[in-house]
């Protein structure tokens, strides 16, 4: 992934000033109802600065030996893997997140496009959520 990092930065990948990172960052926005709309989530998102740039993070389940294909996959649309967790029964939880401005349309096409690399990889997409820096009161 650091490779693909490189890349775009060198050969005019879309550069953003948010750190995906950083340490600082809280959960703004999330939803892991497989019926809830993103726009209903993002509504109810009272912390989410919707002009600045988010960290949008898929919680997968994927099995072991799957792990690296989806990776690979979600890599070229700019997901790099953040963390896993300990695995459950034959899943393995995993996040892959990326820097992107959240709204109601592009945050359903990447719901849909996790939950369908999900499938195609055997496992389950369970949700998204969205981190930011915290606000400074004015």
């Amino acid at each position: 992934m650091v490779v693909v990092r490189m890349w775009r930065r060198l050969f005019g990948g879309q550069a953003r000033e948010l750190d995906p990172w950083r340490d600082d960052l809280v959960v703004v926005a999330s939803s892991f109802d497989d019926v809830e709309a993103c726009s209903t989530a993002l509504d109810r998102a009272t912390a989410l600065d919707r002009e600045a740039d988010a960290v949008l993070r898929h919680h997968l389940r994927l099995p072991a030996g799957q792990l690296e294909a989806a990776c690979e996959i979600a890599g070229y649309d700019g997901y790099e893997r953040a963390q896993d967790g300990a695995p459950a029964g034959d899943l393995v939880p995993i996040i892959l997140q990326r820097v992107q401005r959240l709204d109601p349309l592009t945050c359903s096409q990447e719901r849909s496009r996790m939950a369908g690399l999900a499938q195609r990889h055997d496992g389950v997409a369970d949700g998204w959520d969205a981190l930011q820096p915290p606000r400074t009161a004015p």
